[in-house]
């Protein structure tokens, strides 16, 4: 007889998904997380009057009533969608290249294809081929990884297997010439982490179509407010958590799983484990290498450690309308050239392309009135951090800080003055509380060589499981899903 039917470790958005399935089940359950709060990167955290949201900018696969998407029916069959506020957002997002560009698009297909004309009217047709192909292209995906098309093969899903691994860079030149066209509908490649020249074609087609037909949601409250609903729903199904306890060790014995070792010495038996830490994390750090065969470390030795971020967490004085915000959502740009953008990414140098998301926009409660709250985002790999020397770290973090908001101002001159609060975060910061190798936020790079579609999923450890971005895509739907569906896996397991 063991301790608990299962353990989770990890109280991120995956970990707190599969949790809560599993104790809905009536499986019994342990969640341990090293943090003192549940989330994650699905966190907040106070600075003078302002709760700063850590992570989420916009939630995907949320949908309508009517038109539901993945995400809502994920959290409506864990019981919390009730529970908790969606505020749909009407615009994907702005796009600003000072002296080039400053394009807004719409959350709808038909304006979304409209705004682009107008704004291209040499690429018209162009555009139009292109949105006919990528839905198409979606449709097959929905019919192959959705619906598990048992018939499923080249010849009746013929443009799914011609193009999925394709890189996007491909696509956009097959069907645009205009670079800047390129960068305006490629732009979302920062929700995935790695430039169109190294993104699948399948991984950006699937995030701009899901934005477009489910709209961008926000949480009232942040996702701060999901995750406590989610670990209140966990605890009220009889399910048991730990913080400030993480896991030490995960016991193997011929070949599967028979217990936990936690932070605090205790050993708990189980026959079930579902980490939500990471691959890395869970193979190198917390089971004895005789039990890991060579086969998955030479797996996870040659994948890359994705990127983290350099973040501004702001709070001004003012309300977003008198510092001319008027989308929750957006990109700032000083080039075309992406992969100029990416490499940048690897050095100490300022950002090329930075994200700028205003909450207040779309829910005037989120600050406090009279003012509102943004985070400048610029994406950041962490080895050039970590080769700072420490005496030197706090002036560079600041330093680089001060390049930020000087970008920021080419977009938005009236937010410097108006700074209230400021916090900076780096990978380091990103390290310290996340616990990722590089404090990387979407796990390892999205290259097609390391697509889930060459990937094996399933651990080679009888009992042991993964959820979360390090065994998928990263972003929020796709961890939160993804802990839902490895909970029922485990659920199959027991009936």
């Amino acid at each position: 007889m063991t301790d608990f039917d299962s353990i989770v470790i990890g109280a991120g958005n995956g970990g707190l998904t599969a949790a809560l399935a599993l104790a809905k089940s009536g499986v019994k359950t342990l969640l341990l997380e090293k943090h003192n709060i549940p989330g994650g990167c699905a966190t907040s955290f106070i600075r003078g009057r302002f709760e700063f949201e850590v992570a989420l900018h916009q939630l995907s696969g949320v949908g309508t009533e009517e038109f539901p998407g993945p995400l809502r029916g994920t959290l409506n069959d864990l019981g919390v969608l009730n529970k908790i506020e969606l505020i749909r957002m009407e615009n994907l997002y702005r796009l600003i290249y000072p002296g080039q560009l400053d394009i807004t698009l719409k959350a709808e297909r038909t304006a979304l294809v409209t705004e682009l004309k107008e704004h291209f009217p040499d690429e018209a047709s162009n555009i139009d081929h292109f949105f006919d192909f990528m839905y198409e292209f979606c449709n097959q995906w929905i019919g192959i990884t959705i619906m598990h098309d048992p018939k499923a093969s080249p010849k009746k899903y013929p443009v799914y297997f011609k193009y999925a691994l394709k890189s996007t860079q491909e696509i956009f030149d097959e069907f645009f010439n205009d670079d800047l066209l390129k960068l305006t509908i490629g732009i979302y490649w920062c929700y995935v982490g790695v430039p169109p020249s190294k993104l699948p074609f399948s991984d950006f087609a699937i995030v701009l179509w899901a934005y477009t037909e489910f709209k961008p949601w926000h949480i009232k409250g942040g996702s701060q407010a999901l995750s406590n609903t989610l670990l209140d729903s966990f605890m009220e199904a009889g399910g048991e958590v730990k913080f400030n306890c993480g896991a030490k060790q995960i016991i193997v014995e011929d070949g599967k799983v028979i217990g936990v070792l936690t932070d605090d010495d205790d050993e708990i038996t189980t026959e079930r484990v579902i980490s939500n830490i990471g691959t890395l994390n869970t193979y190198v750090n917390l089971i004895d290498p005789k039990h890991v065969p060579n086969a998955r470390i030479k797996e996870l030795s040659a994948r890359n450690i994705g990127t983290s971020f350099v973040t501004l967490y702001m709070g001004f004085d003012k309300e977003p309308q008198e510092l001319g915000i008027t989308e929750t959502t957006n990109f700032i740009t000083n080039t075309v050239d992406i992969d100029k953008t990416w490499t940048t990414s690897k050095t100490l140098n300022p950002a090329q392309s930075m994200l700028f998301t205003c909450y207040d926009v779309n829910d005037p409660d989120f600050s406090p009135p009279g003012t509102c709250q943004a985070a400048l985002v610029a994406m950041a790999y962490s080895e050039p951090w970590l080769n700072i020397p420490s005496a030197q770290y706090a002036e560079i973090k600041y330093q680089h800080a001060e390049r930020l908001l000087d970008i920021l101002e080419t977009a938005f001159p009236k937010c410097r003055a108006h700074i209230e609060e400021i916090d900076v975060a780096t990978p380091i910061t990103h390290m310290r509380y996340l616990g990722h190798p590089g404090g990387a936020v979407y796990g390892f790079d999205n290259l097609a060589k390391d697509s889930e579609l060459l990937l094996e999923k399933s651990s080679p450890i009888k009992g042991l499981y993964h959820c979360g971005a390090w065994v998928g895509m990263g972003g929020f739907q796709p961890t939160l899903t993804s802990g839902y569906s490895t909970a029922r896996v485990v659920i199959r397991s027991l009936k």
